[in-house]
């Protein structure tokens, strides 16, 4: 995959976990989120945050949370997958939002 198509795929699938946490947000749960430069802050109701950011040179999506960080490759096939489980991310984020956050979201 080319810089362009990375920049693209990722910048839709951060988009489409802001919009997770948004309806998260406007459900009534305690958590608030923030979109600059690219990079996703979500952040939870202890003030504790997870950060979900693209990395342009390694073409991957990295999380860093409470429980650790974390690398998602797009796998051509499942989509964003951790490079070291095979765990996709949005197994993996809405298990980091439930744990570090005590909040339910949805990612399709």
């Amino acid at each position: 995959m080319d810089e362009k198509e990375f920049a693209e795929r990722s910048r839709l699938t951060l988009a489409r976990i802001e919009g997770a946490i948004e309806q998260a947000a406007d459900d009534g749960a305690d958590i608030d989120f923030e979109m600059q430069s690219g990079i996703l802050e979500i952040e939870c109701a202890d003030g504790s945050k997870i950060i979900v950011s693209p990395h342009m040179i390694a073409q991957e999506i990295w999380v860093a949370a409470r429980s650790g960080g974390f690398h998602f490759r797009d796998d051509g096939q499942s989509g964003w997958v951790d490079t070291r489980t095979g765990e996709t991310l949005d197994q993996r984020l809405i298990e980091v939002v439930k744990q570090q956050g005590q909040v339910a979201i949805k990612l399709s």
